[in-house]
């Protein structure tokens, strides 16, 4: 996305109501394996579910790949540190599988840095949170694509 005078003040906010309304993947910190299975499944768009407490809160984030390598346990590589796949075995609830303390933006964050931010971090999704730590849109890379590719289509039949 080069820089425009448009986007330049753009906000986290006006960015998502640009993009198509979707489900945000929720689960509450004490769902189990099937809820996560679940909320995978009806996910179409994401590859991580955001953990969120009672008020919907974010409390940390589970990726797919985390999940598939407590469900498809037996199939892992030797090489893979032991310690870590057995803390995966044994875990029950999203808490137990929840990276704490991920990336986010906020609703007030502007979409340039947000960019920056997930491009330097190599991150695809990340969720976004109002004032009060509330999941309330995700955002993922493919958004950012289907943007930049309307802003060229338009610049194209300006021209």
């Amino acid at each position: 996305m080069g820089e425009t005078k448009k986007e330049r003040g753009a906000t986290i906010a006006d960015f998502v109501r640009q993009t198509k309304e979707r489900k945000i993947p929720l689960v509450h910190q004490e769902a189990g394996i099937n809820e996560l299975i679940d909320a995978f499944v009806g996910s179409c768009h994401s590859r991580l579910l955001y953990v969120v407490d009672t008020e919907k809160r974010l409390k940390g984030i589970i990726s797919l790949g985390n999940l598939i390598r407590h469900v498809f346990f037996p199939y892992h590589d030797s090489h893979v540190d032991c310690r870590n796949l057995i803390s995966v075995a044994v875990s029950e609830t999203a808490r137990d599988f929840m990276q704490r303390e991920p990336q986010f933006a906020l609703l007030s964050d502007n979409v340039e840095d947000v960019l920056q931010r997930m491009i330097s971090y190599n991150i695809k999704e990340i969720p976004i949170l109002d004032k009060n730590r509330r999941v309330v849109a995700d955002i993922t890379v493919i958004d950012f694509l289907d943007q930049y590719e309307s802003d060229r289509k338009q610049d194209q039949t300006s021209t």
